[in-house]
């Protein structure tokens, strides 16, 4: 069968902050993808607004380097995929892995394989790809780079993995240096006997497979990935399994139901560096961008008009956590931050509040993301959006709230599924990196949230590792009291396990919420009094409404609370003469936290401007008829 030596297409999977951008911008500038006058970013393949907040890959993205072998031969051209490294991302993860021949592992020196480390490596194994481990920062000071290898040794062989495979080659590196070497360095020390990644590269050619195709095969081009151009509108990324895509050539689109219609591609565009060049034409192996087809959608092929052949479609694991998406149904719906002021009025012109507008955005959404479901639900207002975890919804949450929604967020409940008769639930693994004094407090936190010690170990260097299986439920709310338990010093990652029947009830958080019981706005000397009572969320002057949580109580049951008191005036003394008690500063609680924060009565409004925890029915006295129904029941 031929092959194309001139292309090698490599996905680049690893866990959370192993390095993978890093390790790819030092590849772009070494193979002398920029000129030498422009500026470069640190992480330029994170382009998006949140993966640079956040720190993480959200999106898998391609880019192409051109290498020239030091042997003086053709140039090459190495296309790489930038993979996220959390599980929840999975569905980019599996898209990414459908466009290349191999995979580069990164692991870090320090850390070792950790869950994501798992899951992409399970991935690409079941997609029999060849692997090449890189062993990235091996300049910690706490790197174990001999343990690291064996460890990840001992996961092949617990995932199964064949004799082929089990032979992979080893690369050391320093990614953010832009150094590597097949010669395993001291632990701590930067690769002492080369200067730059060319071992790396080299590697990659050797143990990279280069594309094979049949020359007598009708074209068959696989969509992996769509974009969008304020020009060219919709933008398909696929990679050409056989035959060739021309500019200006009639091809037949096989859609995901089977239907066949031909189309013509108006525009042909090939990646180079982190820009996308026009192109006559793409052939076996290529990965490449089209524009002309406005409805196309991931996993669909595009074929020879007179032999249309399809490409099996992408397949993703099944979600595991769901929540309820609607409209604001808040008092406060389309005020902006304060609901007063000119400023306010001019900020709530472009406002998104209904629910068409929602459920527009959430099928746009749903186009590019090939991990996630959108369900109807009894109330016309909401749809129950199902994904892999917490984050990737609360990532789709925060993205709508900066394009200007406003939005009711329900609790995060698991997605369970019936097995014989009988309802499982999603468990998940976890692997907990702790110091030894805050062992205790975790193992506690664990037993709680009906978690099961599988394994643990010590390095001798102070910190312990556990690994639990616990339900996927236990973990909503586990991150923030995990990091006031460890004093801000433990890691822990989690991973999808399958499913297991369910464990029974849950009890997460032990204390109530302070409920505001009216409409007006904080005053100090209201939080003054009130300080003692809990934790509050709220500043002097913020807006409430009667149903909006105002702090945590410090017992387990509600309480109602007149937040929006004033200090009366007397004819004896001034409103200011004696409040000199300090207010304590009141606790900040980010989207992901306030999600966390809600019971199963609770629920969260996201705007623009504020993010609010308000109960699910605002009234009162509507509350406590309920409760006293269900406690009569």
């Amino acid at each position: 069968m031929p092959t194309r030596h001139d292309i090698r297409n490599v996905a680049i999977v690893a866990h959370v902050d192993h390095g993978k951008t890093t390790i790819v911008d030092a590849m772009l500038k070494q193979a002398g993808a920029f000129a030498a006058h422009q500026q470069l970013d640190d992480r330029m393949m994170d382009s998006n607004d949140l993966e640079r907040e956040k720190g993480i890959t959200i999106l898998a993205k391609n880019t192409a380097v051109k290498y020239h072998p030091k042997d003086g031969g053709a140039p090459i051209t190495i296309n790489i995929i930038d993979t996220p490294g959390h599980a929840d991302f999975g569905g980019e993860v599996e898209r990414g892995l459908s466009m290349v021949d191999a995979v580069v592992l990164l692991v870090d020196a320090s850390e070792g394989p950790l869950p994501q480390t798992r899951f992409v490596l399970r991935k690409a194994l079941q997609q029999r790809k060849p692997v090449i481990l890189c062993i990235n920062k091996t300049d910690r000071p706490d790197s174990r780079i001999d343990e690291v290898v064996n460890e990840t040794y001992d996961l092949f062989l617990d995932l199964d993995a064949d004799e082929d495979q089990i032979e992979f080659p080893i690369v050391y590196a320093c990614g953010r240096d832009g150094i590597a070497s097949l010669t395993k360095p001291e632990d701590g020390t930067v690769p002492q006997d080369s200067e730059n990644l060319e071992p790396f590269f080299s590697t990659i050619l050797e143990h990279v497979p280069a594309p094979a195709y049949d020359e007598d095969a009708p074209l068959q081009a696989h969509v992996t990935n769509l974009d969008a151009d304020n020009f060219l509108g919709r933008i398909a990324l696929l990679r050409v399994e056989q035959g060739e895509l021309r500019k200006g050539q009639t091809v037949a689109w096989i859609k995901r139901d089977g239907s066949v219609s031909n189309v013509r591609i108006t525009e042909l565009m090939m990646t180079e560096a982190l820009t996308r060049k026009p192109a006559e034409v793409a052939g076996p192996g290529d990965i490449c961008a089209v524009a002309g087809i406005p409805d196309i959608m991931i996993g669909e092929t595009l074929a020879d008009p007179e032999n249309p052949i399809a490409l099996p479609l992408i397949t993703v694991d099944q979600p595991a956590i769901s929540m309820t998406i609607g409209t604001n149904t808040s008092p406060l719906v389309g005020r902006g931050g304060t609901g007063k002021g000119a400023e306010a009025k001019s900020a709530v012109k472009d406002r998104k509040v209904t629910a068409r507008q929602v459920k527009d955005r959430l099928d746009r959404e749903l186009i590019g993301n090939v991990s996630l479901r959108v369900l109807e639900t009894e109330r016309p207002d909401a749809w129950e959006v199902q994904g892999r975890g917490e984050l990737a919804l609360a990532i789709l949450v925060e993205q709508m709230r900066r394009e200007g929604f406003e939005l009711t967020i329900g609790k995060p409940q698991v997605v369970t599924k019936e097995v014989d008769g009988k309802v499982h639930e999603p468990v998940e693994r976890l692997t907990v990196d702790v110091p030894e004094e805050h062992m205790g407090a975790v193992t506690q936190l664990m037993g709680v949230r009906k978690g099961r010690m599988d394994n643990m170990s010590n390095h001798g260097s102070g910190w312990v590792r556990m690994e639990f299986v616990v339900p996927s439920r236990g973990l909503i709310g586990f991150r923030t009291e995990f990091l006031t338990n460890t004093r801000g010093t433990g890691i822990a990652h989690s991973i999808h396990e399958g499913h297991e029947p369910w464990f029974g009830q849950l009890q997460t958080r032990n204390n109530g919420s302070l409920v505001a019981d009216r409409a007006g706005a904080v005053t100090a000397f209201a939080m003054t009094n009130l300080q003692e009572r809990g934790v509050l969320f709220t500043d002097p002057g913020t807006e409430v409404y009667e149903g909006m949580i105002v702090g945590e109580n410090s017992r387990s049951d509600d309480m109602d609370v007149n937040i929006t008191k004033e200090k009366k005036l007397t004819n004896m003394r001034s409103s200011s003469a004696d409040s000199f008690e300090a207010i304590v500063p009141p606790r900040k609680l980010s989207l992901e936290q306030s999600l966390e924060f809600c019971r199963d009565d609770e629920c969260v409004e996201v705007t623009p401007e504020a993010v609010r925890i308000r109960k699910v029915v605002l009234d009162q006295k509507e509350r406590s008829r309920s409760a006293s129904r269900a406690k009569n029941a």
